[in-house]
């Protein structure tokens, strides 16, 4: 059994954790999504998993079962929904998953939820299934959750240093510098750098078109090169994001915590 992980665990040693008023669950949410011939299928929710395992570490958290599917993989951020394998959830699916695992987290006692967000277009139905879930426990509960996304905490100077000839976005790193370091970093049996395609970022229009346009997107799914990416840079931006998201995680929360302690109401 992994003490940092909740599908390890018996129900017994489960309501143990949740009895420190410090536990914090975190929950993984990645997608099943192309990317490019040399990462695998489920890049997103491994990235995700492993991000919040770290974070786990440091701030002996529980690690939820992770969100392996995503929303729909989008042209201008994922390459879209053309590609074999990339397998993906409405909307309004996501959403209510999100919503009934925090609302069944309160119900057994969870008072700090992290949503660690891997895959880009995931970010707003992840919020809708929070806000969902924070109105069905009722304004009587003290459950707070945290949204984030890994890569936001990618600070401009680390950013320079994985980049030294100039960031193109994060919505074009699919597949990309970033995800293929980490990648390399935390699964390296699961990258083929060999197989990286040497490809310019792409230029897309400043609008969207539906149905899709596959056209838009390059043969390989990649957005921009992976040529750069090395599991030394995906090291070094493993330790950046970790410490960035757990000095996060403790700060609110334990404002929350002593907010609560007062009789005071946490902000929102």
């Amino acid at each position: 059994m992994h003490p940092l992980m909740m599908g390890s665990l018996s129900w017994v040693e489960y309501q143990q954790r949740l009895q420190d008023e410090n536990a914090v669950v975190l929950i993984p949410c990645g997608a099943l999504e192309q990317h490019g011939p040399h990462l695998p299928l489920g890049t997103d929710a491994l990235l995700s998993t492993s991000v919040a395992q770290s974070v786990a570490e440091q701030i002996n958290g529980i690690v939820a079962p992770t969100f392996s599917y995503g929303y729909k993989s989008q042209p201008k951020s994922g390459g879209g929904q053309h590609f074999p394998g990339t397998t993906s959830l409405d909307g309004n699916s996501l959403i209510q998953l999100l919503r009934d695992v925090v609302r069944e987290l309160a119900r057994q006692g969870a008072k700090q939820v992290v949503v660690v967000n891997g895959h880009y277009e995931n970010q707003w139905f992840l919020t809708e299934g929070i806000e969902l879930a924070i109105r069905d426990v009722g304004a009587a509960s003290n459950l707070r959750v945290m949204r984030l996304e890994y890569w936001d905490f990618l600070t401009e100077d680390i950013l320079n240093q994985v980049f030294p000839d100039g960031f193109p976005g994060f919505a074009l790193e699919h597949a990309a510098v970033i995800e293929t370091s980490l990648m390399a970093h935390y699964h390296p049996k699961l990258v083929r750098l060999d197989l990286i395609p040497d490809v310019p970022p792409v230029e897309f229009p400043s609008y969207d078109v539906f149905p899709l346009r596959p056209e838009w997107v390059p043969a390989s799914g990649v957005l921009s090169s992976a040529k750069a990416a090395t599991a030394e840079k995906g090291r070094m931006m493993s330790n950046h994001i970790t410490q960035g998201i757990a000095a996060a995680i403790q700060q609110e929360f334990q404002r929350s915590a002593i907010a609560f302690g007062n009789g005071v109401a946490a902000p929102h």
